[in-house]
């Protein structure tokens, strides 16, 4: 089966062409990131208005990159949720409207599944089931997955996401956006543990995860320190982030009884996150998958595959979204609980 991917549930149009059999054929992505760093963050209006002119083309351009027509699609999958309501509509009105015209089904994929089902794009893909790490600007979960549609959440932040922790760090830092990036560079330059930050419920008795007093506690020191400590105070940040991600993940490992760990969302990408991981997993004769790099941010891949996976598990008809496009019945979901879903279909 031969599937159409669209992601436009913030700043990155995706698009991608995925078949069952043969696997991901072509993807490609316009990342929003030049237009939205003249506001240090992302404009939901502007980042709406960039996907209507991006999604078109990318769709022509991986199409054409697949060697196969628009005819050839048996169904085209988009982004449902969570993310930006505008943003999502965009995706799920050029989705709805290319399966309505092709008389294909439309479907709905949540953001967050595509995610941790990623890294199974990889060379050497996880087998189920495993615990998933989503780390990005917007979550930051630890979930059990034990087949694809069940999903089980053990722990989340409380507050800050790890990734919007970076964001909001590295603006402190005088740093420009996204702060991800630029903050894992400076932290580079920089030695962890000259000064000393909280890890704020590194030892509570669940699973939960906070990152907002650690951004707090930044603001505070960087009015004691001068300009010429940013890159330590920066690697002391980077440093107590993976310590609290590495903590609860192998918490979680121990609590499952899993032996694979799926880490997945853009601060995935972080090095000394994956080391550390790396490093604690293997102490525990665990073993740590990734998405390939390119693969860490938002992409229309992993939506074409989230959605191949479920039609090879429960087929074409069952996978289909319960709403019938000829009526136009069709929704996006800027919040959506992924552990509302189920094999079959979206709740």
């Amino acid at each position: 089966m031969l599937i159409l991917g669209i992601e436009s549930s913030c700043d990155e149009t995706g698009l991608a062409v995925y078949d069952t059999q043969r696997g991901l054929l072509a993807d490609a992505l316009h990342s929003q990131v030049a237009m939205h760093n003249e506001y240090g963050g992302v404009v939901p209006e502007l980042a709406s208005r960039d996907h209507v002119r991006r999604v078109v083309p990318l769709a022509r351009q991986v199409l054409a990159s697949a060697g196969v027509a628009l005819a050839d699609l048996d169904a085209i999958a988009y982004t449902a949720g969570p993310g930006l309501a505008g943003a999502l509509l965009v995706g799920a009105a050029v989705a709805e409207a290319l399966a309505l015209a092709l008389g294909v089904p439309a479907l709905p994929v949540h953001h967050l599944e595509g995610h941790l089902l990623s890294p199974m794009l990889s060379p050497e893909p996880p087998a189920l089931p495993f615990l998933a790490l989503l780390v990005s600007g917007g979550h930051s979960q630890l979930m059990a997955v034990r087949a694809v549609g069940d999903y089980q959440l053990l722990g989340e932040t409380v507050d800050d996401a790890a990734g919007e922790a970076f964001d909001k760090t590295a603006k402190l830092l005088g740093l420009p956006y996204p702060g991800g990036p630029a903050l894992s560079a400076l932290a580079a330059k920089g030695r962890a543990g000259r000064f000393r930050l909280p890890r704020p419920m590194l030892h509570s008795d669940n699973l939960d995860m906070s990152f907002s007093g650690l951004k707090t506690a930044v603001a505070t020191l960087l009015r004691e320190v001068g300009s010429d400590d940013h890159a330590d105070v920066a690697a002391e940040f980077q440093e107590a982030v993976a310590e609290l991600l590495s903590t609860k993940a192998m918490h979680a490992l121990a609590q499952t009884g899993f032996e694979r760990l799926v880490v997945a969302g853009g601060v995935g990408a972080n090095l000394r996150l994956r080391a550390r991981l790396d490093s604690e997993a293997a102490a525990r004769g665990a073993r740590v998958f990734y998405p390939p790099l390119r693969l860490c941010t938002d992409n229309g891949a992993m939506i074409a595959f989230a959605a191949g996976l479920r039609l090879t598990a429960v087929g074409l008809a069952a996978a289909a979204p319960a709403g019938d496009p000829a009526r136009g019945s069709f929704n996006v979901r800027p919040r959506w609980d992924l552990a509302s879903l189920t094999a079959a279909h979206p709740a």
